[in-house]
């Protein structure tokens, strides 16, 4: 009966043994440590033996890339990453990422490398400065190197010389385990190995064990999209356009609304980006720009400035060294344009409507030329406008024939008065 009951406690144990597996297609950021922090946290509560990253990522952040790796070195789960799809990479900040696990994998067609760093916000560091940060990340790759059993010369290499490798010269060079052509050959061959983590020695066991994918939170997903620097430049603008038109259209709403969300959600994600505060002061400028071109006309003076300044800060809005890309020049162009267009041309026509007379019902009457059809007899009479013929009041003798001015509509009644 004993040897049944520990047989029995041995099986539910096995069938709740789980793999679980993340997914990263974007760079290394913040966002990027809440996801694996998330999905490990979940990967502990839930029973999980293993825990596969499969990882394609340009690179980012090096504060960021840290705390993925601290993530990786406090859980007990062993960790693979894995560079897949065929075609990706792990590149700068992601090649540690991948060189830091216990297991290191590449798929076919893929590559690792070019981890030396570099500053954010487009500035250049000075030579000390410079080989104290290159010197920092030596130290910090040497010692992971040691601790997984790797090759360090030739990871000191990735960031020194920036060098990148193919799937089969990583093996070679004994900078990751082995290649994996797909999932299921990784599973495969992780089968039975061996991994020392935390002083103890564990054999994985992956064959036949449920496979647990864990997506992104609705949140994650949120951040990911508004934190596309185009998206967030474009949504800017929109918020721009739509609480433009709700000031010179009030009570349209929808556009006014529509414009906070956009300001909003551009501000927010360029927020999380990190930007260049000159760039977006530029940009408010050239806006500020247009406005006072519509209102004292300058035969396009303020139009020109305006188009620059918005050019140039929307060029500089975003660091070309930013993990999370940059604006394409393409972008920037139709986006500058357009808005010069909405302000002179659609701006313009709001101005002029607002300026016209409302020509709606009988309001349209006010101010306008007549003439009287009948005489007026005690301060009554009939006038004739618009091809019309209206009852009308005056305080005035008018007769027949007489040119006059609609001063109040009165229901059906015009008061009027001599012109």
């Amino acid at each position: 009966m004993l040897v049944i009951f520990l047989f029995l406690v041995l099986l539910v144990g096995f069938s709740h043994a789980k793999v679980f597996v993340s997914q990263w297609q974007d760079a290394v950021t913040p966002l990027m440590v809440d996801y694996i922090k998330r999905s490990l946290e979940k990967a502990e509560k839930e029973g999980g033996t293993l825990f596969i990253l499969e990882l394609n990522t340009p690179g980012g952040l090096e504060s960021s890339m840290r705390e993925v790796i601290q993530e990786f070195q406090r859980t007990s789960i062993p960790v693979v990453v894995y560079v897949s799809p065929p075609g990706g990479r792990a590149a700068s900040a992601g090649a540690i990422i991948t060189v830091s696990a216990d297991v290191a994998v590449m798929a076919p067609g893929t590559n690792i490398g070019a981890a030396t760093p570099v500053q954010m916000g487009g500035e250049r560091m000075d030579e000390a400065m410079r080989e104290k940060v290159m010197q920092d990340m030596l130290a910090f790759v040497r010692s992971i190197a040691k601790e997984k059993g790797r090759n360090p010369e030739v990871i000191e290499r990735m960031v020194k010389e920036a060098i990148s490798l193919t799937p089969e010269e990583a093996l070679r060079e004994k900078v990751i385990d082995f290649i994996a052509v797909d999932r299921v050959d990784l599973l495969k061959k992780l089968e039975g190995r061996k991994i020392k983590k935390h002083g103890k020695e564990t054999t994985l066991k992956t064959q036949g064990l449920q496979t647990v994918e864990i997506g992104k939170s609705l949140r994650e997903e949120l951040l990911s999209v508004i934190t596309n620097p185009t998206l967030a430049y474009m949504l800017l603008l929109i918020g721009f356009y739509g609480i433009f038109f709700e000031l010179y259209n009030p009570g349209s709403i929808i556009p006014g609304a529509v414009g906070v969300i956009s300001l909003l959600l551009g501000l927010y994600g360029l927020g999380i980006i990190g930007i260049n505060w000159l760039g977006l002061l530029l940009i408010l400028a050239g806006l500020l720009l247009l406005v006072l071109e519509l209102i004292t006309p300058t035969f396009g003076g303020l139009a020109l400035a305006g188009a620059v300044a918005l050019a140039l800060g929307s060029f500089i809005l975003i660091s070309p060294d930013s993990p999370y890309g940059d604006i394409p020049l393409s972008v920037i162009g139709t986006m500058v344009a357009l808005t010069v267009a909405f302000f002179l041309f659609a701006g313009r026509l709001g101005l002029k409507a607002q300026k016209r007379k409302k020509m709606l019902g009988t309001e349209e009457l006010l101010g306008e030329q007549g003439e009287a059809f009948t005489d007026f007899v005690e301060g009554k009479g009939k006038v004739f406008i618009h091809g019309e013929i209206w009852n009308a009041v005056s305080d005035e003798a008018i007769r027949k024939g007489d040119t006059i001015i609609v001063e109040e509509v009165r229901g059906f009644v015009l008061k009027v008065r001599k012109a």
